[in-house]
């Protein structure tokens, strides 16, 4: 049911449904059977769309509902709304007759959050008038980003398409791409490199030194993030209105948002660099996206590699569409990126029984999951740590876990699902998007309790979990 597609495909056109019925070869009647989701869209009536108006298949039939509705409830799980009889039925009611206002629903709560947020930081900051400082709000610019990339699936043509003309520029092959590089900036921008000690550079990794023409890069950075970092810069210098121009076509309400968009973008740019597309994703198929083979393979850290998958989205190329989530071990999300149906909570840290925490016991190894959400869907994942380049004995790598997994319909094309029986639903850690949204009253993990459901506070009583719960949709505050 694309009704409310097929309905906004046509105002954006212009058109009224006599016109664009005409243009489908349908009746009119039809046309508005089916923008009010009483007929479903036919294979062969997406084919006519497509050929008539030019658009991608693939992203017109993507669920994007489900993403609206996943924001949408958690908007409304807030006690904010505590006396709001609002069902699931008006979500997606919201979501498929007015999808624009639904967003707008969910910036505004964005904004609402940020802003009380930064309320309560200053009065803690004027209860303490010897730290009182003008609070900043950087937190959201970040969220308004990360909102972006997920929008676009993760995938970017157009830079897809320069780190390709790089690449043939460049005239190099894979294992001297460092050589390839430093040639390209020194004949195209008249850029030297030059490796620095850490003493220098501090923790600083790269710096772009303008009025020398040179790029500096801490002698702490591995090969693979040497080659990381000079192709971020070539994005920059070398890309720069391509960078300026997908930046600005977005909905981002201030210059941070966009500057941070900006970075993304580049770094987008140099994991294409690193990893070629084409190359990337028959090799990745090859080895049946065996990260570690990938990974030496194509000179590129496991981080690295993890996220250029999240990535392969191309038309008629594309890769497993996976998530990909990194967190260090007080569970703060540093990173997220989804070309799949996960919605990651927005306001809230990520479940415990995810796997992704459980790798700081075992650094270095790679664990596997099956989980499964609330709502049925079933997700296999892999998590392992990572260690961020440090700066010697007093300032020691930073260390991360990088989640990252996909709908298990896919999980038979990957390595890591040998042997895994992946039809056992009962053998599924049941999870959830975070504690608050969470409507598993049996979970004994529970930092928090959920938000639709009314506490029992009886101090008789005490379970694994430190809460009881009566059924229904009351609230209280404690």
């Amino acid at each position: 049911m694309l009704g409310h597609k097929v309905r906004r495909l046509r105002r954006d056109h212009n058109l009224t449904q006599a016109q664009m019925a005409e243009q489908l070869g349908i009746s009119a009647s039809y046309l508005n059977l089916i923008e009010h989701n009483q007929r479903p869209v036919t294979v062969q009536l997406l084919l006519k769309l497509g050929q008539a108006f030019e658009i991608d298949l693939q992203a017109f039939a993507e669920d994007e509902e489900s993403r609206l509705i996943a924001g949408l409830r958690e908007v409304f799980a807030d006690p904010l709304f505590a006396g709001s009889d609002v069902k699931n039925s008006d979500f997606r009611e919201l979501a498929a007759v007015a999808p624009t206002l639904g967003q707008a629903v969910v910036t505004l709560y964005q904004a609402y959050r940020e802003s009380r947020e930064d309320i309560e930081a200053l009065a803690g900051r004027v209860a303490d008038r010897d730290k009182l400082q003008v609070v900043q709000a950087a937190a959201f610019p970040v969220e308004e980003v990360r909102d972006f990339f997920h929008a676009q699936g993760n995938h970017f043509p157009e830079l897809e398409s320069a780190a390709e003309e790089l690449w043939r520029d460049l005239k190099a092959e894979s294992g001297d791409l460092y050589r390839g590089l430093t040639d390209f900036l020194s004949r195209a921008h008249g850029v030297r490199v030059k490796l620095m000690p850490m003493d220098v550079m501090g923790t600083g990794l790269r710096r772009f030194d303008r009025h020398s023409r040179r790029i500096l890069l801490s002698e702490m950075l591995p090969p693979s993030g040497r080659n990381f970092q000079l192709a971020c810069q070539i994005a920059l210098l070398h890309h720069r209105d391509l960078l300026d121009r997908l930046a600005a076509g977005t909905s981002l309400s201030g210059d941070e948002a966009r500057r941070l968009t900006r970075i993304g973008l580049s770094n987008y740019f140099a994991g294409a660099v690193l990893m070629p597309y084409d190359r990337f994703i028959e090799a990745a198929r090859s080895v049946r996206y065996d990260i570690e083979i990938l990974g030496h393979r194509f000179d590129a850290s496991f981080e690295q590699v993890c996220h250029r998958l999240t990535t392969l989205q191309r038309p008629g190329a594309k890769g497993v569409p996976f998530f990909l989530i990194r967190v260090d071990n007080a569970g703060n999300v540093s990173k997220r990126f989804s070309a799949g149906s996960l919605n990651f909570a927005r306001f809230g840290g990520a479940c415990p029984r995810w796997n992704v925490h459980d790798a700081f016991r075992s650094p270095g190894q790679i664990m596997t999951q099956l989980a499964r959400m609330p709502d049925g869907t079933t997700y296999f994942s892999i998590a392992r740590t990572v260690d961020k380049s440090g700066g010697g004995w007093r300032s020691p790598p930073q260390q991360f876990a990088i989640g990252l997994g996909c709908d298990v319909a896919h999980a038979g094309q990957l390595v890591y699902a040998e042997g895994v029986d992946l039809d056992n639903v009962g053998a599924a850690t049941p999870i959830g998007v975070n504690c608050r949204l969470c409507p598993r009253l049996d979970c004994s993990q529970r930092a928090f309790p959920p938000l639709n459901h009314r506490l029992i506070i009886d101090e008789n009583q005490r379970g694994l979990s430190t809460y009881f719960f009566m059924p229904g949709r009351q609230q209280t505050e404690l």
